[in-house]
């Protein structure tokens, strides 16, 4: 048995050295809203969520990081969202698949799209401005 009860994913956070692009591209892309954010004296943040409850926390990259800045500053070849690393992504699911893809296309963003075998099931793999991998897909949303 888990020793943690009534588990749910709350957040996911982001480095970032552009709070500003980063935020406007998950708010145009996704769908986030802009909700209350901390002040920290050190670094900046924006916290975004899509309702009812999953946040995106956004943080100020520290310049004195030795880390790479993200997938994009790798010397591999995943600059092509067919190469997105399987393991490193966060997914959404829409309602919309087709119109968000058209979307995607109309803001510039590269993106790979897939049909799974049961041919219902739709992907679309893409990266957000700093190289962080996302995926999109066709399902619906659980009854709860």
């Amino acid at each position: 048995m888990a020793a943690a009860k009534g588990v749910f994913l709350h957040h996911i956070a982001r480095e970032t050295s552009d709070l500003k692009r980063l935020a406007k591209f998950y708010q145009e892309v996704i769908g986030f809203e802009v909700i209350e954010s901390p002040k920290f004296s050190e670094f900046e943040v924006v916290w975004l969520r899509v309702p009812p409850a999953f946040s995106l926390h956004l943080i100020e990259r520290n310049p004195e990081s030795r880390l790479p800045e993200g997938p994009l500053s790798s010397t591999e070849p995943i600059a092509d969202p067919k190469n997105l690393p399987r393991g490193h992504h966060i997914c959404f699911a829409v309602s919309n698949f087709d119109s968000f893809v058209q979307t995607l296309k109309e803001k510039g963003v590269e993106v790979f799209q897939k049909t799974q075998p049961d041919g219902k099931t739709k992907q679309v793999f893409f990266f957000d401005p700093d190289g962080n991998g996302l995926e999109v897909g066709s399902w619906e949303a659980p009854k709860i």
